[in-house]
This record gives C-alpha cells, sequence and structure tokens, in this order.
C-alpha cells in the first residue's frame, strides 16, 4: 500500500508543523501542490450566458469526481438553455454514468443529469427529473438563470 499525501506548499506544510503519515510498511508519497487546496478540490467554473452576463460557481470534486474531471478535461463547454421548472440544463458533449446519484440538490447547485447528458442549474426549488450527479454550487450571479431565455447559449469555461 502507498500513502499519498496532497500538501498545499503555499500554505507550508501543515502550517509550518511536520508531517508524520502513518506508517503502513510502504513509503509514502508527498505531492506538493503550488495551488491552494481549494483550488483543487473545488475548481472554480464560470457559467458566460450570452448577452446575459456571468455567473460564477465552484465545482466539488469530493461529490462526483469522475463526472466533474471529465467536464473540466472539455471546457469550454456548452450547449442551448432548456427550461425545466426552477432549473436550466443544457446538453454536453460529455456521456458520464451515473455517480454517487441524487434525486434532490440545493438550490444553487449545480449537477450533471446521466439520462440527459446535460449539466443543469438550480436556481430555484425543483426535483430533477431523474437522479443526477451533484457537481457543485453557484456563488455568484445565480438570478442570472430566472429570467434567461429557452435557447440561449451558456458555456462553462474555467475560473
Amino acid at each position: 500500500m502507498i500513502i499519498i499525501l496532497f500538501i498545499d506548499a503555499s500554505r507550508g506544510l501543515s502550517h509550518g508543523k511536520s508531517v508524520r503519515p502513518i506508517y503502513l510498511g510502504q513509503p509514502a508519497i508527498v505531492i506538493l501542490s503550488d495551488r491552494p487546496g481549494s483550488e483543487v478540490s473545488r475548481p472554480r467554473v464560470v457559467f458566460s450566458i450570452e448577452g446575459v452576463g456571468d455567473a460564477t460557481g465552484e465545482f466539488h470534486r469530493f461529490a462526483s469526481p469522475r463526472t466533474a474531471d471529465a467536464i473540466l478535461r472539455q471546457v469550454p463547454i456548452g450547449g442551448r438553455i432548456v427550461r425545466y421548472g426552477e432549473e436550466i440544463y443544457f446538453q454536453i458533449s460529455v456521456k458520464a454514468p451515473s455517480e454517487n446519484p441524487r434525486t434532490s440538490i440545493e438550490v444553487g447547485g449545480i449537477a450533471y443529469w446521466p439520462m440527459g447528458s446535460a449539466v443543469c442549474v438550480f436556481y430555484g426549488p425543483t426535483k430533477p427529473y431523474s437522479p443526477v450527479n451533484r457537481l457543485g454550487k453557484i456563488t455568484q450571479g445565480l438570478e442570472l438563470f430566472r429570467n434567461v431565455k429557452e435557447g440561449t447559449i451558456v458555456t462553462i469555461r474555467k475560473g
């Protein structure tokens, strides 16, 4: 067994303390990153809505890591908005299976809908049509989705 530690090098090794992994008979691999831990586990994304503006958010890799990474590898990626209750969604070229599927998402949540190969943004309380993979949340500009017209082009890019 190999132990892998991800350490945020910008903050020092554990805030100046030494890192002591539990020894299980194998050496530990320590990977130093110059990016803060939040940029790795919660990468920022921007939803550019044509003719409306930009909303910012973050993907939570720990919620659906394979799905989040598949989408992040393809950005910029986008499609035409479809409305469903107080949710918008748009089909993308990424095809991902169910991963930690959820039947409800909080207001402001970002999800991937495997059945429709689509990214969803929940700007109000709406139950997904079928289970979705939670991706993260909108952190600024959620109100932009409320009045956006169906068919408007939206693009996701790294923030």
